[in-house]
């Protein structure tokens, strides 16, 4: 990313999020939440969490809402839970109301929850905790009668979310934090709920865990048909997880859209910056041509012209053999399979000259490479840049 990082002076001039629908909508939503506003707080110290969210959840579907902490993410999931009720606005589940001009409570709207810790029950084994769930009146009394059948509906969930029968004679401390969330995930599934609410459900456990867990999860619920909510502040983890993602920004959505458009095209420059790093240098933008430090960077319809800020993801900018781009080498951060690399670019391309009406020349960016040996301190490095770049109006 760039070394001039926005300042709260510059991220107060943002301007209001800018919606984008996702390119793969349905006329089929499981979901919908519409003008959805929610305050917390006394009169005369009230804070406003939630300011008129608009998301239409397809059925079957799974959707991640990422946004940094304090944004409403998890408010959301509440609402949509049926823990708390929203100020105005209405959430509809399978074309009836359940917030709004009606109210349906929890434990009516056949909602399935998993918190971040799993919540598991520690007094009780594994299988009680599963069972814990069952509702023997909604599956059938033939179904559920006596404890053989709910051992046998027990060692099936277990089945399901990839552990043995034996599991169930455990204690939720003699397990993985990944089984205790595979067990929570088991407990939810009991009652077969039509929607999932996933809030944060990896965070706890490390990097190798979490991915393993995230998948399994995520194969679980896909078999099933479950219409799926995650909400996470993991970039990577919405991205890799859902197939359409809502980015939360101050109690507004400053985008949604499937995972490919929201990383490749995003709104505005902080939804860019807060989905993984971006390189954003200085640009005049005339017709569908961007010009900058890094030469001619094509725009797909473009909002704005003239004086701009063009954004690059870092794996669009190669080391070339040659290349009238030029950069030297600052630091690198070696992390195995790839290498982070600070380049500071040279004043302008070889053989053109800069456009007076930018501030170019000089710019720190930082790339990724594979090869570590490619980028030593010092080195000079010929670069070309991958693909189109997104143009940003210049904040007044």
């Amino acid at each position: 990313m760039t070394e001039q990082s926005p300042t709260p002076k510059f991220a107060s001039r943002l301007p209001e999020p800018r919606v984008a629908p996702s390119i793969a909508d349905t006329a089929d939503h499981h979901l919908e939440i519409e003008e959805v506003t929610k305050t917390f707080g006394r009169r005369g110290a009230t804070n406003s969490v939630l300011k008129g969210i608009n998301l239409h959840v397809a059925r079957g579907g799974t959707t991640a809402i990422v946004g940094p902490s304090g944004s409403g993410k998890t408010t959301l999931l509440r609402l949509i839970a049926g823990f708390e009720s929203p100020d105005s606005g209405r959430i509809e589940l399978d074309g009836e109301t359940v917030a709004g001009d009606a109210w349906v409570p929890a434990h009516r709207r056949n909602i399935g929850y998993v918190a971040q810790d799993g919540a598991l029950f520690p007094h009780l084994s594994v299988g009680q905790n599963i069972a814990f769930g069952l509702d023997a009146g909604r599956f059938g009394d033939s179904k559920y009668r006596g404890r053989k059948a709910v051992a046998t509906r027990v060692e099936e969930l277990l089945e399901m979310v990839a552990l043995d029968g034996s599991y169930a004679k455990r204690r939720p401390h003699e397990l993985s934090g990944g089984q205790q969330q595979r067990i929570a995930l088991a407990r939810a599934m009991a009652r077969e709920p039509e929607v999932m609410l996933l809030d944060e459900p990896f965070s706890a456990l490390d990097a190798g865990l979490r991915v393993a867990t995230r998948r399994a999860v995520a194969k679980v619920l896909a078999k099933a048909g479950v219409t799926t909510i995650l909400v996470t502040h993991d970039q990577a983890e919405a991205l890799s997880f859902a197939d359409q993602v809502a980015v939360m920004r101050g109690g507004k959505l400053a985008q949604i859209g499937n995972p490919f458009v929201v990383y490749t095209r995003p709104a505005d420059r902080a939804t860019a910056e807060f989905l993984g790093d971006a390189v954003i240098l200085d640009a005049w933008l005339e017709g569908s041509l961007a010009m900058c430090s890094l030469g001619p960077i094509p725009v797909r319809h473009p909002t704005t012209q003239g004086h701009v800020q063009i954004m690059l993801r870092p794996e669009q900018i190669r080391i070339a053999s040659e290349s009238p781009i030029h950069g030297t080498v600052l630091d690198w951060d070696y992390f195995g399979p790839e290498s982070s690399v600070r380049i500071k670019l040279s004043d302008r391309p070889e053989g053109q000259p800069l456009d007076p009406r930018i501030r170019g020349g000089g710019e720190v960016i930082t790339i990724r490479h594979w090869n570590a040996a490619m980028a030593r301190l010092g080195m000079d490095l010929a670069l070309k840049v991958i693909g189109e770049g997104v143009a940003f109006p210049i904040a007044d």
